[in-house]
């Protein structure tokens, strides 16, 4: 149960526990038989292999799609629309040593290039050399007509930009967000400050509150009114902030070792992904991320500036490039942090014969990639989304 939930948290929180969950319906659909007290003991059979890992040895990056979809329950909550597009995407990176757990959020008003996309039915869409990243989801959802279509330009768009390649896709909708965040009895958190939003229909005074999935929803939707300043960039950080806050719950409560709270929550994340994942391909990656911990999480924003061409787009800086190179080649995505010389202290001979005074200690050096800052890059880790007010 503890690989389980460690890769929910780890694999985006929600992104991978579609399959398990899927997986453990099956087993409840299976009727027992009780014959304890009626057949001999045999002898104990060798113990089961542990899971394999489908990618042992290699790096995974999962690109996670938020998705905006407004039919059916969905409509419900953020209204019937037409057309469908992703108000979030997050690209997460799984070491291939599985000690490091990146989570990079991409602005849904980047302006990237869009290749041209093969979609389900056959056809092909125009290249763009300069449109909005979310423009690559409705893409392929306007003219193919189905979330393969949309997802797999989006992920195209994705690779093309990055030079990142994407193993899997997590598409997540509204319902199943809000479903499991009352899964596992909401997530606290502490606001400084009023919040409304008259589009989500968010109203929470400051203080520390925990949220439950519908106020949880509209603190995620949530641009516009009292807090807020519209963009989206400010929006992705309360969606990192969150999903950390998420992971921290899972691990933290005792989701770990009740069999009924992790099914609860694991089915409730069967309501909200959709994904190329297989079964067991999550329970590899599930073991091998077992001693991963909330330090070892990090959470980012690509680095961005408005755009020259519109203030109201954004586009990714020069140090976008070198995060994106150091994802692709493994390395921890702020970089290997530079340890500094120690200058040598000259040999000296004390009087009478004793031995030198000792140097003095040399400054502590950073080991974490969070502590290796990047100018204009504000990364945190789950560890430290854990502090309340």
């Amino acid at each position: 149960m503890r690989a389980v939930a460690l890769a929910v948290t780890t694999v985006l929180v929600f992104g991978a526990a579609g399959g398990v969950a899927v997986a453990a319906r099956m087993t409840g659909n299976v009727n027992e038989l009780d014959l304890d007290g009626l057949v001999d003991a045999a002898p104990s059979p060798e113990q089961a292999p542990d899971p394999s890992d489908a990618h042992a040895g290699q790096p995974v990056n999962i690109l996670v799609m938020g998705s905006d979809q407004r039919d059916g329950v969905n409509a419900d909550i953020g209204g019937a629309e037409e057309g469908m597009r992703s108000d979030t995407t997050i690209l997460l990176h799984v070491s291939a040593d599985r000690t490091r757990v990146e989570m990079v959020s991409l602005p849904r008003d980047s302006l990237v290039e869009i290749p041209s996309c093969t979609l389900t039915n056959g056809k092909t869409t125009k290249a763009q050399k300069r449109g909005m990243l979310n423009s690559a989801f409705a893409i392929g959802w306007d003219y193919g007509g189905d979330l393969e279509s949309a997802a797999a330009c989006t992920v195209n768009t994705v690779q093309a930009n990055t030079g990142v390649p994407i193993t899997n896709a997590v598409i997540v909708d509204f319902a199943g967000f809000q479903a499991m965040v009352d899964a596992i009895g909401g997530i606290p958190m502490c606001f400084a400050e009023d919040h409304y939003d008259k589009y989500t229909g968010l109203n929470i005074t400051a203080g520390e509150h925990v949220l439950d999935g519908v106020t949880a929803l509209q603190y995620a939707r949530a641009r516009h009114g009292t807090g807020f300043d519209g963009s989206d960039t400010m929006r992705a950080g309360r969606q990192q902030t969150l999903v950390a806050k998420m992971a921290n719950e899972v691990l933290s409560k005792n989701v770990l070792t009740d069999g009924g709270q992790l099914l609860q929550f694991l089915s409730a994340a069967t309501q909200s992904v959709t994904t190329n994942l297989s079964v067991g391909d999550l329970t590899g990656l599930a073991f091998s991320l077992r001693g991963v911990s909330r330090e070892s999480i990090t959470f980012m924003t690509v680095p961005w500036a408005p755009a020259s061409s519109d203030r109201n787009r954004v586009e990714w800086t020069s140090a976008a490039d070198e995060l994106w190179a150091n994802i692709a080649n493994d390395v921890p995505m702020l970089g290997v942090p530079d340890v500094p010389e120690v200058p040598q202290a000259p040999e000296v001979t004390a009087p009478g014969g004793q031995a030198p005074a000792a140097p003095p200690a040399a400054p502590p050096v950073p080991t974490t990639p969070t502590e290796a800052k990047t100018p204009g890059v504000d990364a945190f880790t789950a560890a430290d989304a854990s502090t309340t007010c």
